[in-house]
């Protein structure tokens, strides 16, 4: 907890007290949420300097504003006097939901991920929805088409995928956290089941305005586009703020965590909320993280860095961010790492005088390579990497099949019995690696070959284990620069 007398400095912040900073708001309200303009959200940095001498409950909004993650608080209203009070008065319930349109999550929801873990190591309880029932729906929000339909099968194994990134997340997830808190993920589909759409029109749908839905961005945009809007699409703001009021009811969830491009369905979360129940309720507004294009990372842009291994292997992922232009590092350290910011700007203050390095990268790569995929992945990664840019042996020799069939995706991989007097000539005929013939000799002889990066130029030379084949029974064997081949020794 920061000491009363500290100056509230948000770094990055800029000063948005003016009327410049309030018109930049209503304008980015106007093209987000829609028709209520003038209950536009709150940015943080403005909210009074009494937070700083608010119980430590409250720090994850303060902390998570100035490190970048919290952009925006709707409405402006209330959340300006009493979100901070909220928090600091005890354990609250924090929610975030995913939609399983894929069965994996991806780097663009990692940080509403790390958004409920800020939440939860103060002390608060963090719900991550899953939403079962939403994603037959579709969320239109910042989409040009509608989505195409799921199987019921394709469905369960994309709940099953989203749920077992979110609880690996959670139990990788190291560092202090207030006793009291709890995780817990949930599924929508679990109340949508017993109801009819007869009986949820007439509950539900009744205290939603026509106009109101009509003015959302969201539906603007696709009612005048050439596909226009489906009835289902159109409803799926009316669930989402159905999500919200049950969790108020059921678990006492007050605050929602989304996306900027979320806006709308907060909003309507919130006025659900507030028509039937008078509880003050709100939402908290994370960036979208975009690639250098400036578009949004994530399924429908096709450039999705995925959660899961099987889609995007811990090496790869660990490579994304270890590859991140110096203009991104310093953000993305405060956004997707739980480090000190004085760490932080110590990390940025060494690459400044050797750039080289590039300490911050691989800082950022392990720490959110260790939160998505372990310790274990974290080792992997670093395995993987000085197999393939640092030609080590010793690393070659200590990773799994898995892990060469990850490093070298699309390389052939063959297992053979090892039979004793095997040549290397015999070995790259086996998996094709060279020609038959006259022209293979000579490019082995020639030394275009390497086994275990390790150059080879006699064709007759016997494979021998601990050189050729290393103690894992495995041969790398590169041919020219770009052709690789991994075979798996069997009967060593």
């Amino acid at each position: 907890m920061r000491s009363c007398q500290e100056p509230d400095r948000l770094e990055g912040s800029g000063q948005l007290a003016g009327k410049r900073g309030a018109d930049s708001r209503a304008t980015s309200l106007k093209q987000d949420g829609g028709a209520h303009q003038t209950r536009s959200p709150v940015t943080l940095p403005s909210f009074p300097a009494r937070v700083r001498c608010l119980s430590s409950l409250s720090d994850p909004l303060v902390s998570g504003t100035r490190r970048g993650l919290f952009k925006d608080v709707f409405p402006a209203e209330s959340a300006e006097l009493h979100l901070q009070e909220l928090l600091s008065s005890g354990p609250q319930t924090v929610y975030c939901g995913f939609d399983p349109t894929a069965d994996s999550l991806h780097v663009g929801n990692l940080l509403a991920v790390l958004g409920l873990l800020h939440f939860h190591r103060a002390g608060h309880h963090v719900i991550a929805v899953v939403g079962g029932a939403t994603a037959q729906i579709g969320d239109p929000s910042g989409r040009h088409q509608e989505r195409a339909p799921l199987s019921p099968e394709q469905l369960a194994e994309n709940v099953r995928g989203i749920r077992d990134s979110l609880h690996r997340i959670f139990s990788n997830h190291e560092g202090p956290v207030r006793a009291g808190g709890r995780v817990t993920v949930l599924d929508n589909a679990a109340w949508y089941r017993q109801r009819s759409a007869v009986d949820f029109l007439a509950s539900v749908g009744r205290h939603f305005r026509m106009g109101t839905l009509l003015s959302r961005h969201s539906v603007q945009s696709r009612l005048s586009s050439a596909e226009g809007m489906s009835l289902a699409e159109f409803t799926y703001q009316v669930f989402q703020a159905y999500d919200f009021y049950y969790l108020q009811q059921k678990h006492g969830c007050k605050i929602q965590l989304g996306g900027t491009d979320q806006l709308g369905n907060l909003m309507s979360g919130h006025d659900f909320i507030q028509r039937t129940t008078g509880e003050d309720v709100f939402g908290i507004l994370l960036p979208l993280i975009t690639s250098t294009t400036g578009d949004k990372l994530g399924k429908s842009a096709g450039n999705a860095v995925w959660l899961n291994r099987e889609r995007t292997s811990p090496f790869e992922f660990y490579q994304y961010f270890v590859r991140q232009q110096d203009g991104n590092v310093e953000r993305f350290l405060k956004l997707f790492t739980f480090l000190p910011l004085p760490e932080i700007a110590h990390i940025m203050e060494q690459h400044a005088k050797e750039p080289e390095k590039r300490i911050p990268q691989k800082r950022l790569a392990a720490e959110v390579t260790k939160l998505v995929h372990g310790k274990e992945g974290l080792e992997s990664a670093k395995r993987c990497t000085q197999a393939l840019y640092h030609s080590s042996i010793d690393a070659l020799a200590a990773m799994s099949d898995q892990e060469l069939q990850e490093l070298f995706q699309g390389a052939p991989f063959a297992e053979f019995l090892l039979e004793p007097g095997t040549r290397v000539l015999d070995a790259c005929l086996k998996v094709s690696a060279i020609p038959e013939g006259v022209r293979g000799f000579d490019i082995l002889s020639g030394g275009g070959v390497s086994f275990n990066h390790m150059r080879v130029t006699n064709p007759d030379e016997v494979l021998v284990v601990g050189q050729h084949i290393l103690s894992n029974g495995l041969s790398l064997i590169k041919v020219g620069k770009k052709n690789v081949y991994v075979v798996k020794w069997l009967s060593l």
